[in-house]
This record gives C-alpha cells, sequence and structure tokens, in this order.
C-alpha cells in the first residue's frame, strides 16, 4: 500500500475529478459514509447514541456533516458544531451542511460564550466525538479557537474518531506544534498520510483504518507515489522458502567487525543475529585481547581474532587482515560496538573503500564517515546503514530537530547523494532507497527502545544477504525485525531487552513463512485497516 504526502493526495483528487470525472461531492459522500461505519465500531453501535461532530469550515468539515447525516440515519443522536467562518465553506462541504440542516440535524456555531457553554452541556452527556475540524492541509499553529476546542475536545476523556487525520498534527511530518486530538481511531481517506507514522502524530492517531472512498486503484497505485509501507503482503514475498538442498554455505556467509572493551555486547547481539535471522554461517571478528571472550561466549558463531593497536581497539594493522578475509563472505556488518577511536576510524574508512564485498554500516561505522559522506559514495557496492536519529543527524551535521522537521525528504535525498540504503530507526523506522524509493515499516513497538535493538536490526539485516537479493535484505530485516520485537512484547512488554528480541527471530522468521497472501481487495496489519 502507499502513503502519499499532502501534495500527493491533492494531485489525486484532482487526477479522480479531471481524468475520471469523479465529482469531489461524490467522494465527500463516501468519506462520510465510511466515516460512519468506523464510528459504528468505536462507538459500539450507533443506535441512540449522542454524538458530538465536529465540523471545520473546509472539506474535512464536509466529510463530518456527511458522516453525521448517516449517522443520523442509524438512530444516533447527533449534534454538530461548526467552527470557522461558515461564509468560507467549499461548495461541496456548504452542501453537506445544507442537507444535514434540511434533515433537522441541530447545527449550532462555535462564536459566543453561550456557544461554548452549549458544547460543555453537549459533551458532558455525549457517547463520542467526531472530528472533522482540520484536514490534511493544515501546518503551523492553531488559531487560539481551534487550540481551545481541541483541548476542550482532550479534556473530554470521549473516543474520538477523526477524520483523514487528527486535528492539529501535520500530515507530513506527522508534527504536533501547539495541540493535536488525540483520537481512538483515524479513518483516513484514499491513503495512510506519513504523519500517521511519526510521533507525536502516530499517538494522536490511535487506530488507523484506510478507506478508498472510491478513488480508482490507478491513482492509489501510481508508480510517482514513492512511499509504501512495509506490511505483511509485501514482506511475505521477500525472503523466499528455503529449498531441500540447501546448506549452510548456500544459505549465506558473513562476516561481523564488531566489538570493543565495554561493547562485547554489541558484538554478540549483532552476530548471532545473523543465524537467528537464517543465515548458514556467521563468522565474528574481534580485536584479538577480546577474542577468548567472544569465544567462550558464542558457540554457533565462529570467531577471529584481529591485530590490534591497543587493548580491544583496531587500527590499520588489522586492515589487511580484514581484506583478506572478507572474500571468504557474502557480505560484511561493520560497526557495532566498534568503538571510536581514532585509528579505527580510520580502519573503518580505509576498509570500507576497499573491500569488494557489499558492507552492512552500523554504529561506529557510521561515526567514521560524519563530515565525510561523500566518501560512501566510492564504494564498490550500494551500502546499507543503519543509523538511529541522533547517527542520522551527526552523519548529515544537522541537529536531530532540524532532522525531524523533514525526516522522509532528507533520508531520501541523503540515499540519493551519497548512493547508500538508509535504514533509518525511528518510532516508525523508514527504508531509503538512492532511486527515491521509501518504505514506513508496519512492525515494532516502543518496547523496542532499548540498548542493543540496533545490534539485533543490523545482524538480522546482514543475515539476510545470503538468503535473498541484497536490495530486498533491508525491507526483509526491519520487517522481520520488527515482527520478532512485537513477538517479545508480548511476553515482556517495557521489560523486553535485546536478547528478547534475538530470541524471537526463529519464531518471526517462521510466521512470516507461514503468512498467506493476503487478499487484493482487503489490506490488514498491526496498525491500519485497509478496505476498499
Amino acid at each position: 500500500m502507499k502513503i502519499a504526502t499532502v501534495k500527493e493526495m491533492r494531485e489525486i483528487d484532482k487526477a479522480a475529478l479531471d481524468e475520471y470525472g469523479i465529482p469531489e461531492i461524490l467522494l465527500m459522500e463516501n468519506a462520510g459514509r465510511e466515516t460512519c461505519q468506523a464510528a459504528l465500531d468505536l462507538f459500539d453501535g450507533l443506535a441512540d447514541k449522542k454524538i458530538c461532530v465536529l465540523a471545520g469550515s473546509g472539506n474535512n468539515g464536509g466529510d463530518a456533516f456527511a458522516a453525521a447525516r448517516h449517522m443520523t440515519n442509524y438512530g444516533a443522536k447527533v449534534k454538530v458544531f461548526l467552527i470557522g467562518n461558515a461564509a468560507h465553506m467549499t461548495s461541496a462541504a456548504a452542501l453537506q451542511r445544507d442537507i444535514a440542516v434540511h434533515m433537522d440535524i441541530e447545527v449550532l456555531p462555535l462564536e459566543l460564550d453561550r456557544d461554548w457553554d452549549k458544547l460543555m452541556v453537549v459533551l458532558r452527556f455525549a457517547d463520542g466525538i467526531v472530528d472533522g475540524i482540520l484536514g490534511t492541509g493544515f501546518q503551523g499553529s492553531l488559531r487560539e479557537n481551534t487550540a481551545r476546542l481541541i483541548h476542550v475536545v482532550n479534556e473530554s476523556g470521549l473516543p474520538v474518531l477523526a477524520i483523514d487525520i487528527p486535528s492539529g498534527v501535520a500530515a507530513d511530518t506527522g508534527w504536533v506544534e501547539t495541540e493535536a486530538v488525540r483520537a481512538a481511531a483515524t479513518m483516513t481517506l484514499g491513503l495512510p498520510k506519513p504523519g500517521h507514522f511519526f510521533a507525536p502524530g502516530a499517538v494522536c492517531t490511535g487506530k488507523l483504518i484506510v478507506d478508498g472512498i472510491g478513488i480508482p486503484s490507478q491513482l492509489l497505485t501510481a508508480g510517482h507515489i514513492q512511499q509504501d509501507f512495509l506490511d505483511e503482503a509485501m514482506a511475505v514475498s521477500l525472503v523466499p522458502a528455503r529449498p531441500l538442498e540447501a546448506h549452510k554455505g548456500s544459505c549465506g556467509r558473513l562476516l561481523v567487525v564488531a566489538g570493543s572493551r565495554g561493547m562485547t555486547g554489541a558484538a554478540a547481539l549483532a552476530s548471532q543475529a545473523v543465524l537467528r535471522s537464517g543465515a548458514g554461517i556467521a563468522t565474528l571478528a574481534v580485536a584479538e585481547s577480546l577474542h577468548d571472550i567472544m569465544e567462550m561466549k558464542l558457540t554457533e558463531v565462529m570467531t577471529c581474532p584481529l591485530p590490534e593497536t591497543a587493548p580491544g581497539v583496531l587500527g590499520l594493522t588489522a586492515l589487511p587482515v580484514l581484506l583478506e578475509l572478507a572474500g571468504k563472505y557474502d557480505a560484511v556488518l561493520l560497526g557495532p560496538g566498534l568503538g571510536r577511536a581514532a585509528e579505527t576510524m580510520e580502519m573503518v574508512r580505509q576498509f570500507t573503500l576497499q573491500t569488494d564485498r557489499p558492507l552492512i554500516l552500523d554504529a561506529d561505522a557510521l561515526q567514521a564517515f560524519c563530515g565525510r559522506a561523500e566518501e560512501l559514495k566510492k564504494c564498490r557496492h550500494i551500502p546499507v546503514l543503519t543509523p538511529h536519529m541522533g547517527e542520522m543527524a551527526a552523519l548529515l551535521q544537522i541537529t536531530i530537530p532540524e532532522l525531524r522537521e523533514s525526516l522522509l525528504d532528507m533520508s531520501r535525498e541523503a540515499a540519493r547523494e551519497y548512493q547508500a540504503v538508509f535504514v533509518v530507526k525511528s518510532e516508525c523506522t523508514i527504508v531509503a532507497y538512492p532511486e527515491g524509493e521509501l518504505f514506513l515499516t508496519s512492525r515494532g513497538n516502543a518496547g523496542m527502545a532499548t540498548a542493543g535493538s540496533g545490534d539485533v536490526l543490523a545482524g538480522t539485516i546482514a543475515g539476510l544477504f545470503g538468503q535473498t537479493e541484497s536490495s530486498l535484505a533491508p525491507l526483509a530485516g526491519v520487517y522481520l525485525h520488527g515482527l520478532a520485537g512485537d513477538l517479545a512484547a508480548e511476553k515482556c512488554a517495557e521489560g523486553l531487552i535485546a536478547s528478547d528480541i534475538l530470541a524471537q527471530l526463529p519464531a518471526a522468521r517462521k510466521q512470516l513463512a507461514e503468512m498467506q497472501t493476503i487478499k487484493t481487495n482487503k489490506h490488514e496489519c498491526a496498525f491500519c485497516e485497509d478496505k476498499k
């Protein structure tokens, strides 16, 4: 399933009218009907339920008026409060309002203090709220009255169904500058928006329901929309079934270069994740003074000692050994817990530029290219980089708030500029490719915000290099890692640690293998419900 920016969704709506002759009022009618269906589920039926509908003067308000009519037909007792200048309503929204009035649905303005008093009384006895105040076009700061209304909604404690996106959330980023409606569920129209997946918008969204509202599928699947949802339907096709004649050599041979004093756990987690994701052979190359520790700590992972320049520190003396060793493997994972000594950073840069093996660069290996990201374009293969937000900001020489302001665009541009695949770890992990394609994961949970989780992810991606096309390994690894995290969270909740994710990788791999292809007319995932 595609994910649309605000601009792309506007173009889709325009094409529906210009190319297919679908009038705006018809799409608004469909949006109202589907919002009503979502309300039936959220409010546990509508008959005799008291529903407060909040409508703005834009098309989001028109959707709300249409929903109010349909809910009334289901027996709900609906009152609509209109915020904003009624004279500025779009023609379609005004028509929906007029139909609602003709059906004797009470429509009340929110202008005078007595109007706000009426709202407070209605909310006191209401069973639920429908948020049609602001749509996806909103960005920036709220007007005073709108901010007041959103605050009243959040203080009410009532379940809220938001139309398209919770009011106050920037649809392209998920950013909330003032305050936003905290919805129990959101019915988004056409396609999901980036703001549904990134905090704080993701928190405000609640359960995400997606409906095409009658827009032609050709428009919703167009190739120029370069954001995709990494869900079960996509993930199941990423890793082929293992053939009967498989052997350890055919399932992937991976070299992991990781670990330093005090950071041997990162090396252990990453190298074990290589095997737990299904690879046949994993070797951990580590500074020679740490070798005995790792031999005792690891059983299935082979180990190789490297010359060190100081206890636990790798430098250029290890470079020729590593280059020769790497030639025996399908790919190399470099960086987890490796340390940031100057000589280590130089070794990382030299190895990265000289090896002919595909590379996965994580953690401290990324630090070696801060301020020198241009050098990544010299790699013989397109490298996979797995930064968290802090590492991504450091690599791009910007602040984390600056990165947050335009995360999707900056991730896409970095992938293009440095000819690398970026796996950017945040509350919704992004996979960005040099050609401009960008994927948002449907898996993962807050419990995975724990030390070592990224090491397991890097190892999972690396382990899949020999089991699927190298270009698909980042996608498969992100999904598998997130699924393992979700399985671990079922048992451990916020007490989840990285080794719990590691332990669930085989179960996640098994579940992925057992998944059946999702029916073409219905899409379901952990975060959203797609109804077409």
